[in-house]
């Protein structure tokens, strides 16, 4: 230790000259006398620079910087308890790993907009199942630079092993080197902490937002944390847990005493059958689309227009998508921090529709044309409390489009079903029915039939005659597909409406359609769509007056989805503008149709004079503003004041509710209040 400290001490130097000079002479010593290390760390350093680079885009932040640098300096003092002959196999092993992981970050995010967890390795086989769509949609050739790093380091690092002096020279003074290496590694580490705020803690000990945490701690230390965070269901009973019962109990103790009660629209629909249509990747932004003076989907606007038509209506999902929504929908819960529900949490128990309305009398039961395990559904239906789950093994495949059979034969068959179930169980029933052709990557347009999306035109020629003239528009983009397979869906969903109207499954029913989540359609082609001059047959300049900006907020913003609520023998023909979320469904249904969830989070919509959309990644919206959490910003959605305190105040709810939701999953709090409760009752007995 004398030697070391001997090393490391540096005379007093007369100027601040000096004092750079002396130790840019030291780093320059310590770093040639390993060139191995030198060359992993300026590489793994500049690969994980460049995920944040092509990603969350945060160029002047040095703090993310610091933290890949620690977690890399603490790999290499390590490399000093391996062999000098293995120490560059180890470095090799380690760039490989580094690169991996943000090869996949930079995919990952470009489909999602978040990052990847460790808990999501169990839900990977489900891309297999969308492959097509990981090619189309999310490979970019630019992810291919990572891999410049590990070639470039084997053939450089080759090289140097082969020179005998620099092999002699990295057998000596390991031990010194470690310990020299921990110390810096250990400097790091203190540096970084001392530089983080409270509220940066409070985030990487949450891990609401990825994308926050890899903009302010580095990619590496995001990993590390996730880990932990991963690790932690496996022994939530060693810690915690007095905690989260104590934050659930006061939250929903709370809640009880400012619930309103009734309104207007209380057990409207009590005892009546309903059928939910689960519409796949429907926006509400093709709603409103018309080419060439057609409807994009006349058939959702005319149901629209004459049920109740929610408006303002965001998904929650998180990286389990569609099963996120089944999820939150039928429990107004939120999904979890750490992987998905469906696949990681199946076993726990909650509170639901399909359980609420059992008890009421209904059978519930849900179809859907795909495989029964993808997301785990064959299990998880069961355990929602859904009496039976349909899936492909109960269908004629006889037509297939993308993924597996085709919406329009699945609703045809499906009310066979329905009508067997109606006739034979002889009692009132609740039907899911969860679509699937208009899943990315939306290449089967010959399939989605006739429907252009160009832009047609008359014009006089120079024989003043008149002729139509198309421009090409939106053909030929991914949001023109998809386009045109919103068209097909919504052809699919009127011919089952009327298919319905036949067979008399319409009486005393009530039709629920939601989408399920947005379609990840590029931010490009919204500034085509919204932007599109034909003249030029190109998006026109920025500078012009009809220009409409599509940024980080409007592109939110149009991420909503479509909620209708709509029977045949009532024209409600009502517009609700008030913001919503999945989590609010539950409450609402359950005010129209007589049930309550004393675990829910969301609220009946009818019964609040504000309301709050939580977003797994602890963004926010109401009507008045759209929250940020990642650059901590939000925009305005109406031009007037904010009342004080309205951003601390939606802040706090909002990590507290993500706290509650992920709590009550993680630690089975339902389950286990329902045993105590349980035990009570019977010592009173």
């Amino acid at each position: 230790m004398k030697n070391i400290l001997k090393r490391l001490y540096i005379k007093r130097p007369k100027n601040l000259k000096d004092i750079f000079q002396v130790y840019l002479k030291r780093i320059y010593k310590y770093f040639n006398s390993d060139l191995l290390f030198f060359y992993f760390l300026i590489g793994a350093l500049i690969n994980t620079t460049l995920v944040r680079f092509l990603t969350v885009k945060n160029y002047f932040e040095y703090k993310p910087i610091l933290g890949d640098l620690t977690f890399l300096v603490i790999i290499g003092a390590l490399s000093y308890l391996v062999r000098p002959k293995g120490r560059f196999t180890y470095f090799v092993i380690w760039s490989w790993i580094i690169t991996l992981l943000c090869f996949i970050n930079s995919v990952y995010y470009t489909f999602y907009s978040s990052f990847v967890s460790v808990s999501l390795i169990s839900t990977s086989i489900f891309v297999l199942e969308v492959g097509d769509a990981v090619v189309q949609n999310v490979l970019n050739p630019l992810d291919a630079i990572y891999f410049v790093y590990p070639v470039v380091y084997y053939a450089v690092g080759r090289k140097k092993m082969r020179q005998k002096e620099y092999y002699r020279e990295s057998k000596r003074n390991t031990y010194t080197r470690m310990l020299n290496t921990f110390m810096l590694g250990a400097a790091l580490t203190t540096f970084f902490l001392i530089n983080l705020t409270p509220l940066e803690l409070g985030r990487l000990d949450k891990q609401w937002n990825r994308e926050f945490l890899v903009s302010k701690f580095g990619l590496q230390t995001y990993h590390i944390n996730d880990l932990i965070k991963s690790i932690q269901p496996k022994i939530n009973s060693l810690f915690g847990y007095d905690q989260a019962v104590k934050l659930v109990k006061d939250f929903y103790e709370e809640r009880q005493q400012i619930t309103p009660t009734k309104n207007k629209y209380t057990d409207i629909f009590k005892g009546r059958n309903i059928i939910a249509i689960h519409a796949e990747s429907i926006q509400s932004f093709a709603m409103n689309l018309k080419f060439n003076g057609l409807e994009v989907t006349p058939n959702l606007n005319a149901l629209a227009n004459e049920g109740i038509h929610f408006t303002n209506f965001y998904t929650q999902v998180s990286v389990g998508t569609s099963s996120d929504t089944e999820f939150t929908i039928n429990t107004s819960l939120l999904p979890v921090s750490n992987g998905t529900v469906f696949v990681s949490y199946w076993n726990r128990e909650f509170v639901t529709i399909p359980k609420l309305l059992s008890e009421l009398g209904y059978y519930c039961f849900s179809m859907h044309g795909n495989n029964g395990t993808f997301w785990n559904r064959l299990v998880m239906h069961k355990e929602m409390g859904y009496h039976k789950f349909f899936h492909k093994t109960s269908f004629e495949i006889d037509e297939t489009i993308g993924l597996g059979l085709s919406d329009k034969s699945f609703f045809r068959q499906a009310v066979s079903i329905i009508n067997d179930i109606k006739t034979t169980q002889n009692k009132p029933f609740y039907a899911t029915l969860i679509m699937l052709t208009n899943h990315t990557p939306f290449d089967e347009v010959e399939e989605y039939g006739d429907f252009p999306v160009d832009y047609k035109t008359t014009i006089t020629n120079l024989y003043g005659l008149s002729e139509e003239v198309s421009y090409p528009y939106m053909e030929d983009t991914i949001m023109g597909r998809y386009l045109k397979s919103v068209h097909y869906a919504d052809e699919a969903i009127g011919q089952f409406i009327n298919d319905l109207d036949q067979a008399g499954l319409l009486e005393n029913t009530v039709v629920i359609i939601y989408g399920d989540h947005d379609a990840r359609l590029p931010r490009k082609d919204f500034e085509r769509l919204y932007n599109y001059d034909y003249v030029i047959d190109d998006v026109m300049d920025e500078h012009d007056s009809r220009y409409k900006k599509v940024d980080y907020y409007q592109y939110e913003l149009d991420r909503k989805v479509p909620f209708i609520i709509w029977t045949k023998d009532k024209k409600f023909k009502k517009k609700v503008d008030t913001v919503m979320g999945m989590y609010d469904v539950l409450p609402t249904l359950g005010n129209m149709f007589g049930f309550h969830n004393e675990y829910q989070l969301g609220h009946d919509i009818f019964s609040v004079k504000e309301n709050v959309v939580v977003f797994p990644n602890s963004n926010w919206v109401t009507n008045k503003v759209y929250y940020n959490s990642q650059k901590e910003e939000y925009m305005l959605l109406k031009d007037e004041p904010l009342p004080q305190n309205y951003i601390d105040t939606y802040n706090e709810y909002a990590d507290k509710i993500l706290e509650v939701s992920n709590s009550i999953i993680l630690y089975d709090l339902i389950r286990k209040e329902k045993t105590e409760d349980a035990f009570i009752e019977e010592i009173i007995r």
